[in-house]
């Protein structure tokens, strides 16, 4: 019966009376051909032709709204699956006071969205990313940034051009000034201090240096300079904000008035080591103790000063090296125990028969002891100077060998030159005379001769630089007394003597003993403040003059002693006595120059001229006479008895001034006593009857 109404069966599936390929049609391939993909022997349901299996999904594979596994089985008709359900536009949440905020679930239930288990049969939906927090955390990030540029920026802009805030120079603060005005400031504030005298130690004495004097002064460009004044790093920023940059100042050194300056201080500093030693006074022993020497290292000491100046202050200590002496002083006091016996006698020189001595004078004045390699001393002897005196009693004068020499012609010195010959060989007599006196024995020596040069080359002498007198003295004495022979004998032994620069010279050394073998004769000399008779006296005349000739030569006056009373005969304060062996008479010449002697006497006179390159104008100075005392009567009866003419004892001051182109240089002043001269008369012995 046909109903009349809309059916209410469900609409007929056109492709339920369809059977369905077990799997879907390639598309393309022709019906019935079999699909490569499904292996041969399936029986699968087959698609009808013109029908994609597009729509079906791939198998296993639910397609687009439709469940594969809808039907009761794998072999069912595939339905459409469920429309998913509608989800709601997402919003934002209103605030948690707003009457349509969500409230919290109670207890365990699940909010959707919340990350709790899905619907059933609805598909979980992943929440979006929270862009605006993120667009929250961005702005605050710039933010920061922009208040870290600007707090770096605005102090830097302030800073750029001058020197960071906090800057100090030794207490000084420079920051925030131009380098200009910085170094004004540092001028201003430290310049003083920098130039105050530098305390100095050295083996534990003080000095002082003067820096400007030495080279040394601040340096306040390159002090400034230090101190960076561009635009400022950020580091640079915070440590001007927060601390203080202490810079150092900076020195100026001039190398050259530096290491000028140390000479000056190693002159006060250095000091040569003193080497034990044992010589002769006269015939006593005398000691030169070891003495340990020092030198200023100079280099050192120049970088020690540099480097300290500037600092914190308080005394340099300078490097300096101390230098030993090669002997102990109990090896020297040793040495001057056997010296003594060195003197117990003369020393007898034999050659073919001819014999000679070197008396115990000779020997103490040519002999020393000196430190050896070993820690211990040896005696040394200069016998070349020794047989200066002796040397002609034992070679012919017609072999012997001539010194070069100066002539005075014209008022000129002219050099004539020496010649070889035959003499004592003193290297061997001097190795004779050592072991000697080290190991004792015969005091009687064999000497050899050989063929000598002269003592003093013409190349040498050509260097001494006499070209001219630099001084003269004369004296006057009466005619025909025995000691007017004494005085013309020496005048002739020591005409043309040379003295080397930097030598002494020692008249009892150069004449030794006065004998009549060379001419000397009887003559008064005083003794004890008597006049006594002895060989060679009176020759204190031509000692007198040789010291007037020392005195305005300029020469250093060594040793003289006036004579005891005052003589009438010669300038008060400017005299000198000698006697064998002692008071020996010994000046230097403390020149660069050679000192050649030229002394003759007439029968009333003698003259001593020294001839060298001057050196100064000398002036003396005599003060008045003082403190007199007065003289003594007395009378003798003696055999040897020789009268005396009493005068008063006085004291005198005798000042040499030096000068040079008219200015002085320098003054020395000595002090003479007289004692009063006896009035002394000689009687003859009275007879038993008187």
């Amino acid at each position: 019966m046909r109903n009349a109404g809309r059916s209410i069966d469900p609409p007929t599936d056109p492709f339920a009376a369809v059977p369905l390929p077990a799997r879907p049609v390639r598309p393309g391939a022709a019906a019935g051909a079999r699909d490569p993909q499904v292996p041969p022997g399936n029986g699968g349901p087959r698609l009808p032709p013109g029908v994609s299996p597009d729509i079906f999904g791939s198998p296993g594979t639910p397609g687009p709204g439709f469940d594969r596994h809808a039907g009761p089985g794998s072999g069912g008709p595939v339905l459409p699956s469920a429309a998913p359900p509608p989800q709601p536009w997402r919003m934002a949440a209103p605030p948690s006071d707003h009457p349509f905020a969500p409230r919290p679930p109670q207890g365990d239930a699940p909010v959707p969205g919340d990350g709790g288990p899905p619907r059933a049969g609805l598909p979980r939906q992943e929440e979006p990313p929270p862009r605006r927090r993120g667009r929250r955390l961005a702005v605050a990030v710039v933010i920061l940034l922009v208040l870290a540029a600007l707090a770096y920026a605005v102090p830097a802009v302030a800073m750029s051009g001058k020197i960071l805030p906090g800057s100090q120079v030794r207490g000084v603060d420079i920051g925030g000034l131009t380098a200009t005005e910085a170094a004004d400031r540092l001028r201003e504030r430290l310049a003083e201090p920098a130039g105050k005298a530098m305390s100095l130690k050295a083996l534990g004495k003080d000095y002082t240096l003067d820096p400007a004097q030495a080279g040394l002064e601040l340096d306040v460009v390159a002090t400034v300079d230090q101190a960076p004044s561009d635009f400022p790093s950020p580091a640079e920023v915070w440590r001007a904000l927060t601390g203080t940059t202490e810079l150092a100042p900076r020195a100026a050194v001039d190398r050259e008035l530096l290491q000028a300056g140390v000479e000056e201080l190693a002159r006060k500093i250095d000091r040569k080591v003193v080497e034990g030693s044992v010589g002769f006074d006269g015939l006593e022993p005398v000691v030169v103790k070891p003495r340990d020497g020092r030198e200023l290292e100079r280099e050192a000491a120049a970088d020690t000063i540099e480097k300290a100046f500037l600092g914190p202050g308080g005394p340099v200590e300078l490097p300096v090296t101390v230098i030993k002496p090669k002997v102990t002083a109990a090896v020297v006091a040793k040495a001057a125990a056997a010296a003594k016996e060195a003197l117990s006698g003369p020393i007898t020189l034999t050659h073919e028969g001819k014999r000679t001595q070197l008396p115990v004078e000779t020997i103490a004045a040519h002999l020393s002891f000196e430190p050896d390699d070993s820690g211990g001393m040896r005696p040394v002897f200069n016998a070349r100077s020794a047989l200066a005196s002796v040397e002609g009693n034992l070679v012919d004068p017609a072999q012997a060998p001539r010194e070069p020499t100066f002539q005075i012609v014209g008022n000129k010195p002219k050099l004539v030159p020496g010649r070889r010959g035959k003499g004592v060989d003193d290297e061997k007599l001097a190795a004779d005379v050592a072991k000697l006196i080290a190991e004792g024995g015969d005091r009687t020596i064999a000497v050899t001769l050989t063929t000598v040069k002269p003592r003093t080359s013409l190349a040498e002498m050509r260097k001494l630089g006499i070209k001219e007198k630099i001084s003269e003295f004369t004296t006057m004495y009466p005619c025909c007394v025995p000691r007017a022979t004494n005085i013309q004998t020496i005048a002739k032994l020591l005409d043309g003597h040379l003295v080397k620069p930097g030598e002494t010279f020692s008249l009892n050394g150069v004449v030794g003993q006065r004998d009549k073998a060379r001419g000397f004769v009887e003559a008064p000399m005083i003794q004890g403040g008597r006049l006594i008779p002895s060989v060679g006296g009176g020759i204190s005349q031509y000692v007198t003059t040789m010291y007037n000739a020392v005195f305005f030569g300029g020469l250093q006056d060594v040793q003289h002693m006036a004579h005891e009373f005052y003589i009438s005969r010669y300038p008060a304060g400017r005299e000198s006595t000698v006697s064998w062996p002692q008071p020996d008479f010994r000046w230097k010449n403390d020149s660069d120059y050679g000192v050649l002697v030229k002394s003759s006497a007439t029968g009333t006179s003698v003259t001593v001229a020294f001839w060298s390159t001057k050196r100064y104008d000398i002036e003396s100075v005599s003060s008045e006479r003082y403190n007199p005392t007065q003289f003594e009567r007395k009378t003798d009866s003696g055999p040897d008895c020789i009268p005396m003419t009493g005068q008063p004892g006085f004291t005198i001051d005798v000042t040499r001034i030096f000068k040079q182109d008219g200015k002085e240089v320098k003054r020395e002043k000595k002090t003479t006593v007289y004692k009063p001269e006896l009035d002394l008369k000689c009687v003859s012995e009275p007879t038993e009857d008187e």
